[in-house]
């Protein structure tokens, strides 16, 4: 004996389309940034260690009275010390990070913590080596990426954002919904929203390469073939102050960009940048009446 049920709504599981989303090309270069990046912060903070003071113009610490806008310094507090940084006129006690961190057990003067640099202990030459070794990597595998997004025209189909997607009512829409961590599913993340793909072409196109111009200006063999890049950028110290914030954006993007892998899925964006393979989470689940 068999029984027929009419008009019951049962809800079908959808099915996960998993996508080509990433290039062999564009995994690659990633990974590589990867790589490049983590040695040039840390051989960056190195050298910065040694002499942990941010100036505007050409002449830096030979003008006085001392013109330094950020300093991360060291000082005297009875048997102890304190770090101390400074931002223009405020100033924070930092101890323990900044200005003044524990090597061996015993706080010491030092900019930036052993941890966080490359070598651990201070030596400006072995990290000056480090930090020109993966420069000039880091530049290499950027003209690789550029020409492969141009000739496979990934730029124009993945990251140029389109008219709509640069209305004020659409950007508002995509931060409101990332605020509220609901993200793209379905078709929708098939492809770079626009938060996305603003993000990747401020870093890309402008942070990145404002980076590794400045960072040629800092070099006064660079400066004898192209002496007009001082003038650009207001001096050698103003070159190296912007180096500095366009490192500390860079990172920040970084945290963010972390972040936002792990809160819209751990595995499936690894997998994506590892395999190329993207699985879309349904956009809703479906029904159907039988």
């Amino acid at each position: 004996m068999t029984s027929v049920t009419t008009g019951t709504a049962l809800k079908e599981k959808p099915k996960r389309a998993v996508v080509y989303r990433h290039s062999l090309a564009v995994r690659i270069t990633h990974w590589l940034n990867v790589l490049c990046l983590s040695f040039l912060l840390m051989s960056g903070l190195q050298i910065f260690n040694a002499h942990p003071h941010l100036y505007w113009g050409q002449y830096g610490a030979d003008a006085l009275p001392d013109p330094a806008f950020v300093s991360i310094e060291a000082y005297p507090d009875g048997d102890s010390m304190k770090g101390v940084t400074s931002i223009g006129s405020f100033q924070f006690t930092t101890t323990g990070v900044l200005g003044a961190s524990k090597v061996d057990g015993e706080l010491t003067p030092r900019a930036f913590p052993a941890w966080a640099t490359i070598p651990s202990y201070q030596d400006l030459a072995t990290g000056r080596r480090w930090h020109f070794f993966f420069a000039w990597f880091f530049v290499i595998n950027g003209f690789v990426y550029m020409l492969y997004g141009l000739v496979s025209r990934h730029f124009r189909r993945d990251l140029l954002p389109t008219k709509v997607e640069l209305t004020p009512r659409h950007l508002a829409h995509e931060v409101a919904e990332h605020a509220r961590l609901r993200f793209p599913k379905g078709e929708k993340a098939r492809r770079y929203n626009s938060l996305q793909k603003l993000a990747y072409i401020g870093v890309g196109f402008i942070l990145l390469p404002l980076m590794v111009l400045t960072g040629l200006t800092m070099s006064p063999g660079f400066n004898a073939i192209f002496p007009w890049l001082l003038d650009v950028f207001g001096g050698r110290q103003s070159a190296r102050t912007i180096h500095f914030i366009t490192a500390s954006l860079i990172i920040v993007f970084v945290f963010i960009h972390i972040a936002m892998v792990l809160l819209s899925g751990v595995w499936n964006n690894m997998r994506s940048m590892i395999t190329g393979y993207y699985a879309l989470k349904p956009e809703a689940d479906k029904e159907i009446t039988k």
